[in-house]
């Protein structure tokens, strides 16, 4: 009976919350307590700056359903998310994020709907309670993204979901460098459903992702979930190579039949500067998937577990969840 899976698992990356962890738990356990008596939080530290992993700790010493997972560095939002399903072990898995914008409150919701027989049910955020710079640079992220890599993407849906336990073990299979939780689970199929939840205002601190580190995610999401670039610049070479020859034979029957010299050094340093500038964009196109094969071909682990406050279940298990 002491083994017995958790009936639900809440799984939530730590970074620059310290001081929201305490509200964090007490908010779950009452939000859980009206679901099952049979849950586990799972707060996985990604080196936060602060003293994040003392509270963690803290949190856990008090009460035994807490499993705190330290990385030994900082692997980032979605590798944290990735370490705490490789120990979850709940029947239903809640992704959320630590910063209480994701409200526990609204886990029932998530958790009513999935009993209709859905495997994965999102949160959409039917209004935002972010800065206006946030929202439309994620507007924009988003539209990108979706153009780009053919796949579905929506801004008003973030981390915030639970997932039946077979769609755990199918994202554990997943093992690429290069992870985005949400695409992942929306590759994966199953049956899904959204639902509108509550957005909250952060009442502690501010966002790490910098207007940089936005930029950073979507090059490595468009890339690790699409090959349209590539296509896209093969493209716009054919294109380039249409439109020189059409005006290389326009300059030819002008010259031949009207008399007009073709212009000298400015065209032709102006033609030289485009060409160059383009095959450098393309060669840099490239290069981005070459260094995403590169870093596959390393087998290097998602993370690094550097400790934990719970005794880990087996060594082959733990070498699995760290692969």
């Amino acid at each position: 009976m002491q083994n017995r899976r958790p009936h639900i698992s809440v799984v939530t990356p730590v970074y620059g919350c310290a001081r929201a962890l305490p509200e964090l738990y007490e908010r779950l356990v009452e939000t859980l307590s009206q679901i099952t008596k049979n849950f586990e939080i799972i707060m996985v530290n990604d080196q936060s700056p602060d003293e994040a992993w003392k509270i963690i700790i803290q949190l856990a010493a008090k009460d035994p359903r807490v499993k705190g997972i330290n990385l030994s560095r900082n692997f980032g939002q979605h590798r944290a998310i990735t370490a705490g399903l490789d120990f979850a072990d709940g029947e239903w898995v809640v992704v959320m994020d630590c910063d209480l914008q994701d409200q526990p409150e609204e886990i029932i919701k998530l958790y009513n709907k999935a009993q209709e027989g859905y495997d994965v049910v999102f949160g959409r955020r039917a209004e935002r309670k972010d800065s206006f710079l946030k929202k439309l640079s994620s507007k924009l992220f988003y539209t990108l993204f979706k153009f780009i890599s053919g796949m579905e993407a929506d801004g008003s849906t973030a981390n915030f979901s639970i997932i039946s336990h077979k769609v755990v073990n199918a994202f554990r299979n997943m093992r690429e460098q290069n992870r985005g939780y949400a695409p992942f689970i929306f590759w994966l199929g199953f049956k899904r459903a959204n639902i509108d939840i509550e957005h909250a205002q952060r009442p502690h601190g501010k966002s790490s992702y910098s207007l940089r580190k936005l930029i950073a995610l979507a090059v490595d999401s468009i890339v690790a979930h699409s090959n349209k670039p590539l296509r896209l610049s093969i493209e716009f070479g054919f294109l380039m190579t249409f439109l020189s020859l059409a005006y290389a034979l326009w300059l030819v029957i002008r010259y031949f039949a009207f008399g007009v010299p073709v212009a000298g050094w400015t065209s032709v340093m102006v033609s030289i500067y485009l060409i160059g500038g383009l095959l450098f964009a393309n060669m840099g196109i490239l290069g981005l998937y070459i260094g995403k094969v590169f870093n596959e071909t390393k087998n290097r682990p998602i993370y690094v577990v550097s400790e934990t406050t719970f005794e880990k279940k087996s060594e082959q298990e733990s070498d699995d969840a760290g692969s």
